[in-house]
């Protein structure tokens, strides 16, 4: 029985249409039959849509039931908490058992900052698995659930003949035109939220087995990988046997270039990697550092392990920096150790102890749990070097199978929900079998490297040669 107002959706469909142009772009068209499923009936409804300035969001369009309607801003005292929300008023409330059809149409570009969530170039596109869709939400009722897509739902990606597509869900359908392809996926109930990567690439396969990695490229591979592939497809492995399986369409990585990715700094050139849920995205100046080298392995890695711990589980807003970054670097660690054991482990950990060490002198630190990735650069830079050490002194507390163990818990029972610091402790404490209370109090929430920590790998890294 319901317990207050709300709705859900018998329906969900959506498509991607690849717009070639100058600049090139994305046309998207989004359906949802819902229905009123709550106590009461409802004046409106609120849509969360792509934010213009992150998905270069224009030209939307809305109907409801077959005719246009007009998104308003919420009211003024709601607007700084959902700056993202529209309303779309009904012109008489929306009856309990009733159904609407709401669609949405607009315009994706590629902007200036372009990342793991969306990068569109002249004949290659990316969109990540968050961000971009538009999203009913539930009535302003605390106990109004989330409109849940249903169990099954299918999105078409429309691209030109001689595109590749690699995306989340069973292809249940493919119809090629005589110049565009559009390929239809399925999403059932525990699938995560769709993502898509598709271009112009030519595909390479390089190694054998379970060594295989697939590359993506805009022109043919021409060097000799070297031991690549071997030390790829190693990484991909630990990640899994440490952290749990991803998605089982995704036996081997993929490695795509995306020329449109920027470097972390906004705008800004150089080599720049993402992840994406199959793989490893990386851009010209990432490729140019040499397949074989051993940069490109850990650009591409270190990207690797981002899919763990941004798309299988969603870390809240206080959680985005010490859970969002610092469980991926630190599992650049687990990485490493796997590959050059003991020394490797600790020659990341001196990496970050280095890099800590230098923010510092440039920053005003602020405690780890509640720096955020809209803080300053400086105080991001102390937090996302100390970060990965909080997992460090975890596994010296508890033991790495413990911690690591606890984190597959984590990722296996929270997948595809938001995350904050009191889930993953309960986690870790669970597998620990200890009171982490005061280990998250120290780390979380005082200034500065613990004492004891810093004496044991200062004096660890002094004793090495």
């Amino acid at each position: 029985m319901p317990l207050a107002p709300g709705y859900k959706a018998m329906r969900e469909t959506r498509t991607i249409r690849f717009v070639q142009g100058s600049p090139s772009g994305l046309h998207i068209r989004e359906r949802y039959t819902l229905k009123n499923t709550g106590t009461a009936g409802l004046p409106f409804i609120d849509v969360n849509l792509p934010e213009s300035g992150a998905f270069g969001r224009t030209d939307l369009r809305a109907e409801l039931d077959g005719r246009a309607a007009d998104p308003t801003e919420l009211p003024a005292e709601q607007q700084e908490d959902n700056p993202h929300t529209r309303r779309i008023t009904f012109e008489q409330p929306w009856a309990r058992g009733e159904t609407h059809d709401l669609d949405f149409e607009y315009s994706l570009r590629s902007p200036k900052d372009s990342g793991s969530r969306i990068a569109i170039g002249d004949e290659t596109f990316h969109l990540g698995a968050l961000g971009w869709a538009a999203l009913p939400q539930p009535p302003q009722h605390f106990l109004s659930p989330y409109p849940r897509r249903p169990d099954k739902m299918t999105y078409s990606v429309v691209v030109p003949s001689n595109f590749l597509v690699l995306a989340r869900g069973k292809m249940i359908h493919r119809k090629s035109g005589s110049a565009d392809t559009e390929y239809q996926f399925q999403l059932r109930k525990n699938d995560l939220a769709p993502f898509v990567v598709a271009g112009r690439y030519v595909e390479t396969r390089v190694g054998a087995g379970s060594s295989t990695v697939i590359f993506w490229t805009t022109h043919p591979l021409r060097e000799n990988p070297g031991a690549t592939p071997q030390r790829i497809s190693a990484a991909w492995a630990t990640l899994r046997n440490d952290f749990g399986p991803l998605d089982t369409k995704f036996g081997a990585p993929h490695v795509v270039e995306a020329p449109n990715l920027s470097s972390p700094a906004a705008g800004g050139s150089g080599p720049a990697e993402a992840s994406f849920p199959g793989g490893a995205l990386v851009n010209e100046q990432t490729l140019s550092l040499g397949i074989a080298s051993d940069a490109f392995v850990e650009d591409v890695s270190h990207a690797l392990a981002y899919n763990w711990f941004r798309d299988q589980m969603y870390p809240t807003a206080d959680a985005s920096l010490g859970i969002g970054e610092g469980l991926p670097e630190y599992a650049t660690i687990v990485i490493d150790e796997a590959s050059g054991g003991a020394k490797g482990r600790h020659r990341r950990i001196d990496h970050y102890l280095n890099r800590y060490e230098d923010a510092v002198k440039d920053g005003q630190e602020k405690p780890l749990g509640v720096t955020a990735l809209t803080d300053p650069g400086p105080q991001r830079a102390i937090a996302l070097a100390k970060a990965p050490l909080m997992y460090v002194a975890l596994e010296d507390t508890c033991g790495e199978a413990p911690v690591r163990n606890g984190l597959r818990d984590l990722v296996a029972l929270l997948r595809g929900q938001d995350v904050g610091f009191d889930d993953m402790r309960s986690a870790v404490e669970e597998t620990c079998r200890k009171d982490l209370g005061e280990f998250f109090r120290t780390w979380l929430y005082e200034k500065g490297l613990p004492a004891d920590f810093r004496a044991r790998y200062e004096a660890s890294e002094t004793a090495r040669p």
